[in-house]
């Protein structure tokens, strides 16, 4: 077993179809002042760091920004905020007349073993839509990730794991449970590591 703290119920969603074939994912719901910094990888870590006094092991949290190139990477670690504030249609505004419309998410995974605190990292590139198409949640119906064949998260459905940056991220945190989690989650998790 491991837990996911987060804030956010369609990241334990994803967390937990992505991962329920080798482990159970219980979901901690956390509120708490997030670290703010330009980088997501420190957000992640001091996160973490001081969720650790507070919550069982092992435990992950996982921070994502969305990074548009002709905006100086804007919203990037503020992604959440901006999405509270100006929502898909405000980001599109701001995107009007601008032709460059590269842009990839970023997530970042803080694992926590109770041992060792790590970071795994997933990206996707892609494009910002000139609207919005498809469900999801936050910028999902706004970003054509590569390779979709111009569909939006939005328009993938269970399908955006496979180009997502939390599914590129949960890949890596995967390939480290599976090589070291015998030793690692020996304690934790009783014998599911030998099994993994």
């Amino acid at each position: 077993m491991i837990y996911l703290a987060s804030s956010n119920r369609h990241k334990y969603e994803e967390f937990r179809r992505m991962l329920s074939d080798i482990m159970e994912v219980r979901w901690i719901q956390v509120d708490y002042l997030e670290p703010q910094s330009d980088d997501l990888e420190e957000v992640a870590l001091t996160s973490a760091l001081w969720l650790a006094d507070y919550l069982p092991k092992p435990f992950f949290l996982e921070d994502a920004g969305l990074f548009i190139r002709a905006l100086g990477g804007f919203p990037g670690p503020f992604s959440s905020y901006v999405f509270s504030k100006l929502g898909n249609e405000g980001v599109l505004k701001l995107m009007s007349d601008v032709k460059d419309r590269e842009a990839e998410f970023i997530s970042v995974i803080a694992l926590h073993t109770g041992r060792e605190l790590l970071t795994f990292m997933g990206r996707s590139r892609g494009q910002i839509s000139t609207e919005p198409r498809g469900g999801g949640w936050g910028f999902d119906p706004v970003f054509i990730p590569e390779g979709s064949g111009g569909r939006t998260f939005g328009e993938l459905g269970e399908e955006k794991d496979a180009f997502s940056h939390r599914g590129a991220a949960v890949r890596e945190l995967r390939r480290f449970i599976q090589a070291r989690g015998a030793q690692l989650f020996k304690n934790e998790l009783g014998s599911w590591g030998a099994e993994g």
